[in-house]
């Protein structure tokens, strides 16, 4: 641990001297990259020189303790009991933070939701998805705004695409990924029966283009009429746009803004993003081999929670986690199971150190 704090506050010192050198001050990117890791080191120095500082006290009380003096001796005893207690919390304090940050957390997210199995049930229960995140992202004062929408007409989605735009975004959203099902008696059953329907979401980073070069020559992008409502213009103009990239196969569609180039810049922040996560997802599938994710953001087919209505219960499958304050959840009071998705992350990652 004191080996690993004197390469961080080294390596601290080192972008302290880089952010003054004329040539990175005119670099904007450089700049950038340099002072945001700069910044995201330095509550790590902050604490680890708590930490040098206690153990240099330990080190200078062996050495009373290792004297003659009995009067010291019997004041530094009692002294290095208290300063072996504050190093070991801070040493815990210390492994939580010298974690490997994920580079995308501080990005915005593009949230996709699609309904799963369960027909109308399932779209509806989408559009809760969408009202929850929508509420979650307004209690953390960051912008949503939609991108690509399919709607059933009776107040359901088939999918819904948005961007959420606030600093940290993705590293709170990123947990959310995955198949959501939910347990309810639908509006549409005269019955009265509880029906399990799914819908499912996955939270992208939104990645910048200089993460993810896409060459022109590679897209396939074809117009036509906007479907749905929106008047005269989405009837008579064809301002829809469908982007294929021809090398993965991936197809972005956007046709909720009324130009066509509004549309294509919507759908090319889209198809980056998918981009990004797919070489991420790559990356996960190779490492998990060597530490198999409990709370995995890679895998958007696994079944990650359920909303039980009947018995206002929320239960996260990935950690067995269970509350009972399913009404507040839907409204996007959703922080409290997130810290609990973290704090297992945290863990699995130092177990697998």
């Amino acid at each position: 641990m004191k080996e690993k704090i004197k390469t961080v506050i080294a390596r601290h010192e080192e972008l302290g001297n880089i952010l003054a050198d004329p040539d990175v001050m005119n670099d904007h990117n450089k700049l950038k990259v340099t002072a945001q890791e700069h910044s995201q080191l330095a509550p790590v120095v902050l604490k680890g020189q708590q930490y040098l500082v206690i153990l240099q006290h330990i080190a200078d009380d062996q050495e009373i303790i290792d004297g003659d003096d009995a009067e010291l001796k019997e004041m530094a005893q009692e002294e290095i009991l208290e300063l072996k207690d504050k190093k070991i919390d801070l040493e815990e304090e210390l492994k939580i933070m010298l974690i490997p940050k994920d580079p995308n957390d501080d990005k915005n997210t593009i949230v996709e939701i699609r309904a799963g199995t369960g027909g109308d049930e399932a779209a509806l229960f989408a559009a809760d998805l969408f009202r929850l995140y929508t509420r979650f992202a307004e209690r953390n004062n960051w912008k949503r705004e939609i991108m690509q929408m399919n709607d059933t007409g009776i107040g359901g989605y088939k999918e819904i695409i948005f961007s959420v735009i606030g600093k940290g975004a993705y590293g709170l959203m990123k947990y959310e990924s995955g198949v959501h099902r939910v347990q309810r008696v639908p509006k549409t059953e005269a019955g009265g029966r509880v029906h399990t329907s799914a819908a499912t979401v996955a939270i992208l980073p939104e990645a910048e283009e200089a993460e993810i070069e896409i060459n022109e020559g590679d897209l396939k992008i074809d117009t036509f009429r906007a479907s749905g409502a929106g008047g005269q213009h989405v009837n008579k103009t064809e301002s829809a746009i469908r982007i294929t990239h021809l090398p993965t196969g991936l197809v972005v569609s956007c046709q909720d803004e009324k130009s066509q180039h509004q549309n294509r810049l919507l759908g090319m922040k889209v198809l980056r993003s998918r981009l990004l996560a797919q070489e991420q997802d790559r990356l996960a599938h190779e490492r998990a081999s060597a530490r198999k994710s409990m709370v995995s953001t890679g895998d958007r087919s696994a079944k990650i929670r359920t909303y039980n209505f009947p018995q206002g219960r929320i239960t996260d499958h990935r950690i067995n986690y269970t509350a009972y304050n399913l009404e507040s959840v839907m409204d996007g009071d959703i922080a409290e199971l997130i810290e609990q998705l973290k704090l297992a992350d945290q863990q699995e990652q130092l177990a697998g150190d």
